[in-house]
């Protein structure tokens, strides 16, 4: 099955072609992905939509909102980020020059 989800905010990069795109189009814009979920979990998810009294859509958004937040929370997750930025950091400064 695959489940459409539709209004997950995603952080699209700031600039578009060396300009700085507007603020306010990041503060009003969603971004449509296509999750594919094997049957069972998009039944579950269906049932637990209907059961919380809300839409598929609003169920899958949370449980990624709650996913990221207990990510952020991870001593070990934290460590990755820091590690990462850093190496695009090295990457991005020998590029500039």
């Amino acid at each position: 099955m695959r489940l459409v989800v539709a209004g997950v905010r995603a952080e699209p990069p700031q600039l578009y072609l060396g300009k700085h795109v507007s603020s306010w189009y990041h503060d009003t814009m969603t971004k449509n992905i296509t999750v594919r979920l094997p049957d069972d979990v998009a039944a579950d998810t269906e049932a637990l939509a209907r059961v919380e009294g809300q839409s598929v859509n609003e169920t899958v958004k949370q449980a990624l909102i709650e996913a990221v937040e207990r990510r952020k929370s991870d001593p070990k997750f934290r460590a990755r980020v820091r590690r990462i930025v850093e190496e695009d950091r090295e990457l991005l400064e020998r590029l500039a020059k």
